[in-house]
């Protein structure tokens, strides 16, 4: 009947239609905190001692659905494994789980616990908006990168001039580079800094001048970069996911394109056979 979906023919599809069903990434989330709520109840001695056996069973049945979760979405790539680790969230999914599988003691333990609270991090890969989001972060740190290096010239020569103005009346927050500097990244977070300016107001009215030129320069100012870098790549990163979910259908496009030219020819060649 054409109202009924087609039986799979082989296994990448059968894996394939599983990894793409909107329940399989559901269940890969819900299976993620439930290795979250497990690890949590093992940092209590209490529930280790009453539950021990049953939260042993439930780990090792969690580990070894994250091991067939990881073997169906391999499976879907068919022949052409090499594709599954061209992702780069796919190569840290199947890291964290291989490197979970080693024992939990000898040399190896130490891995083998970190792998198994990486597990958690798994949530990020799982969820396209946290997957997002981490992208974005990563795409930016080069252009924050020289966000910083203006950062830290404002905070140089503020500091010179700070200490300046201020070594003589506030030695133990302005005596030389080091502290006038550690004074601004107070000033930065925009905790204490009325105290800060208090110190050394008394006979200088202009100390104000100083302090919000500051702020305006290095808080608002820069924090502004930081917002508009990471928009910037914001939108970067989601037109490259954009083109990545598009990729497989315009392959299947062009599929079916060879497939329509390559049955033209074959009814040309048809049409030119001699009659009988």
């Amino acid at each position: 009947m054409r109202g009924q979906a087609r039986p799979p023919r082989s296994l990448p599809e059968w894996c394939r239609r599983i990894a793409g069903a909107p329940s399989f990434r559901h269940g890969v989330v819900l299976l993620i905190l439930a290795n979250a709520a497990l690890l949590g109840l093992l940092t209590f001695p209490e529930a280790r001692e009453r539950w021990g056996a049953a939260l042993a069973v439930a780990s090792a049945l969690v580990q070894y659905l994250f091991i067939a979760e990881i073997g169906i979405r391999l499976g879907a790539h068919g022949r052409r494994p090499r594709a599954f680790f061209r992702d780069g969230w796919n190569v840290f999914d199947f890291s964290v789980v291989a490197l979970s599988l080693l024992p939990a003691t000898g040399p190896f333990a130490t891995v083998a616990r970190l792998a198994r609270i990486l597990r958690v991090a798994r949530l990020v890969s799982s969820v396209p908006d946290l997957r997002l989001i981490v992208g974005t972060m990563l795409r930016s740190i080069p252009s924050i990168g020289h966000v910083l290096v203006l950062l830290s010239l404002l905070l140089f020569v503020w500091a010179v001039v700070g200490v300046e103005l201020f070594g003589v009346a506030d030695p133990a927050r302005w005596g030389h580079l080091g502290l006038a500097t550690e004074t601004l990244f107070q000033v930065l977070t925009l905790e204490g800094w009325a105290e800060i300016q208090s110190a050394v107001r008394p006979g200088r009215p202009w100390a104000f001048v100083f302090f919000a030129s500051f702020i305006f320069t290095a808080v608002f100012v820069v924090v502004n970069l930081f917002v508009a870098v990471m928009l910037d790549n914001l939108e970067k990163v989601r037109g490259e996911e954009r083109a990545r979910a598009r990729g497989p259908l315009e392959e299947l496009r062009r599929e079916a394109a060879a497939a329509r030219q390559a049955l033209e020819r074959v009814e040309a060649a048809i049409d030119r056979l001699p009659p009988g």
